[in-house]
């Protein structure tokens, strides 16, 4: 006769144990050097996300570089280069972009063996979709001129750009959830350089197609750099704990 211990567990514990967060241990100098990182993660973006508010709305500043880099953008178009760019902006675009966060959060639950990480995604996705959904409406900023979009045009307020968040988020928190399990640092930061260089691309692409200001992609940037620094705070706290002192 089977005893308690040998027992195959019911389907709701199953189900549970599917939703547990794994536990990883860590000496308590790395999990503090963690702590600082995504503190200073979400104290620089945060400020420089203020930074450049306060230059769009005062239109001095740091907003001085928006024309003249717009104005380099533009001078580099081609008809190959704007392909790339286009292609680019749709991956990363409001309709492609939850497309792949749902398929990756739907796959990677169902394949992990703890579904912490996915949902941590999910959710850290949903906030940055919220963040920008309440900012750019109240703070109102015009696009660049018609005439400047290479293909649709859009009407809607251009400060932060959700493009570029969705895809920042997206790529940094999707790296650092995949890889701080890992323990080969060439490889993390192989997956992060890939990862900056994709981010820089998408918000190249923006106001290269003239739907941006650089300002827009920038103060986005910052924002994820928020967004991400709380992702890791709550991951290590959730889920890392101190070794054992060694006796």
């Amino acid at each position: 006769m089977a005893t308690a211990e040998t027992r195959e567990p019911g389907a709701l514990r199953r189900f549970h144990e599917k939703f547990i967060v794994e536990v990883r241990l860590m000496p308590a100098s790395g999990r503090r050097n963690l702590f600082i990182i995504a503190a200073v993660l979400a104290v620089v973006g945060l400020v420089a996300f203020f930074v450049i508010l306060d230059s769009v709305s005062e239109s001095d500043g740091l907003s001085a570089i928006d024309k003249p880099i717009q104005g380099w953008l533009e001078g580099m178009r081609s008809p190959t280069l704007t392909v790339v760019m286009a292609v680019v902006a749709t991956v990363f675009g409001p309709i492609a972009m939850p497309v792949i966060v749902l398929v990756t959060t739907v796959w990677w639950g169902f394949a992990a063996k703890h579904a912490w990480r996915p949902l941590l995604l999910a959710g850290a996705m949903l906030i940055g979709v919220a963040t920008v959904q309440i900012l750019a409406p109240v703070i109102g900023r015009e696009r660049p001129p018609i005439s400047s979009m290479l293909l649709e045009v859009d009407h809607t307020p251009s400060f932060p750009s959700g493009h570029v968040m969705g895809a920042t988020d997206f790529l940094l928190i999707t790296t650092f959830l995949v890889f701080s399990r890992r323990r080969n640092p060439i490889s993390t930061v192989v997956a992060f350089v890939v990862a900056i260089i994709l981010v820089v691309a998408t918000a190249s692409s923006r106001v290269y197609l003239g739907y941006h200001w650089p300002t827009d992609v920038l103060a986005s940037l910052s924002l994820s750099l928020v967004v991400l620094g709380g992702v890791i705070a709550v991951d290590i706290w959730r889920t890392v704990r101190v070794e054992p002192s060694e006796s």
